[in-house]
Formats: C-alpha cells, sequence, structure tokens
C-alpha cells in the first residue's frame, strides 16, 4: 500500500505500465507492416488472426491494457500536480540530466495521444467516423478487406497528416519515457544515462519511422 501512496512508488507503476504500453505499441507495429506484404496475405491476414483468436483472450487482453492505461493517466496527472506544485521530482537514481522539451511536456504529449487512440478506435476498431471507408471491410474471399480500408482512409490528405503529426507526438513522449523508465528503476547513473538516453530516442525514432511511414507511403501512392 506505501508502493502506491509514495511519489516514488507511484512513479515506478507509472514507468512499468508506461513500458507495457511501449511493449504493445512495437507488437502491433510489427502486426500493421504486414501490410507491406511480408506476412502471406498481408495485413488481411493478421486481422484475420487476430479475430480468429477465443473472445475471452482478446477481451482479456484489451481489459488489461485498459488498466494499464488508467493506471499510468491517474499517475501521470497526480505526478505532474505535485511537481507543478513544488515537490521535488523523486528518483530511484538521481541524475544531472538536463531538461528537454520532452520532459517538460510529458502531460500534454499523454493528453494528445489518448485524443488519437480514441480517434483511432473510432475509425478502425469501431468504425463509426467514416462509413463509406468502413464499408470497404466486407469480406474479401472470406478474409476482412482491412487493406482496402487503411488504404482509403489514408488517400485522404487531413487523415494521413493526423496519423503522422500524432506519431510525431509518440516520438516525443517515447523519447522521454523510455529513457526515465530505467531511472526511475534505478538502472541508470551519470555514466551510463547518455547511451540510455540515445538509445531511447533511437528507438522512439524508429516507431515514429515504422508507424508514420504507412499513412504517407499511402497518401503519396507508394503502397497501394
Amino acid at each position: 500500500m506505501q508502493l502506491l501512496t509514495s511519489s516514488i512508488g507511484r512513479k515506478i507503476l507509472m514507468a512499468i505500465t508506461g513500458q507495457a504500453m511501449v511493449l504493445f505499441a512495437v507488437i502491433h507495429l510489427l502486426g500493421n507492416s504486414s501490410i507491406f506484404g511480408w506476412l502471406p496475405g498481408g495485413i488481411n491476414a493478421y486481422a484475420h488472426h487476430l479475430h480468429s483468436l477465443p473472445s475471452p483472450i482478446i477481451i482479456g487482453f484489451r481489459l488489461g491494457l485498459l488498466v494499464f492505461v488508467c493506471v499510468h493517466i491517474w499517475y501521470g496527472i497526480q505526478l505532474t500536480i505535485e511537481n507543478r506544485g513544488g515537490r521535488p521530482k523523486q528518483y530511484a537514481v538521481k541524475s544531472t540530466q538536463k531538461a528537454t522539451f520532452a520532459s517538460e511536456n510529458m502531460i500534454w504529449t499523454g493528453v494528445l495521444l489518448i485524443a488519437f487512440i480514441l480517434y483511432h478506435l473510432a475509425q478502425f476498431t469501431f468504425q463509426v467516423t467514416d462509413p463509406n471507408t468502413a464499408a470497404l471491410t466486407h469480406l474479401v474471399d472470406g478474409v476482412p478487406n482491412v487493406l482496402g480500408m487503411v488504404v482509403a482512409a489514408f488517400q485522404n490528405t487531413f487523415i494521413a497528416l493526423i496519423y503522422a503529426g500524432a506519431m510525431l507526438i509518440l516520438f516525443l513522449h517515447l523519447s522521454h519515457g523510455i529513457q526515465s523508465f530505467f531511472q526511475t528503476l534505478g538502472w541508470s547513473n551519470d555514466r551510463v544515462q547518455p547511451f540510455i538516453t540515445k538509445a531511447g530516442t533511437l528507438a522512439a525514432l524508429a516507431m515514429f519511422v515504422g508507424y508514420a511511414i504507412i499513412p504517407i507511403f499511402i497518401l503519396v501512392r507508394i503502397l497501394k
């Protein structure tokens, strides 16, 4: 119980839930990249495999992810209020690392990411934002035509730019969040922190490129 009430405890829980979501984002990116054809049947086959899983597994996974998101948001808000109230930041290992734009705006990049996730779910999961695009998910040889829906959506310049811009926000959030995870858990010091910071930035950049390249390639008709 003390872990939940102390500042360092909340930071640890926030770091762990954050990295769990990073892991999900990596797996999700691998699945989305099947749109380039490395998986037989492409992204349609990937979507079909996901929907073929037993319902309890899908529901349990989604509920677990929702819990991680809610915990991360709740403690993020609490810690932001504490920090702005003048209480000192606490890490398992202290560092002389300077504040950056990404670190000073984690709460705002987080808010923007939540807004984007809700939009993304409304568009591709619940399919309520564009009925014409949603209609393209009709079965093709018994498999949902996810490729047709995605291509139709990202051929819209406004939608493609929203997704590319959201991935830039994701890059900013992860560029600080990944390296902060190691510092919070005490796996860093002033000697190794520069390496961790660079590695975290490169990982965030790889995520940005991997996600943003899909809507951009569709928009410019490289991917059809």
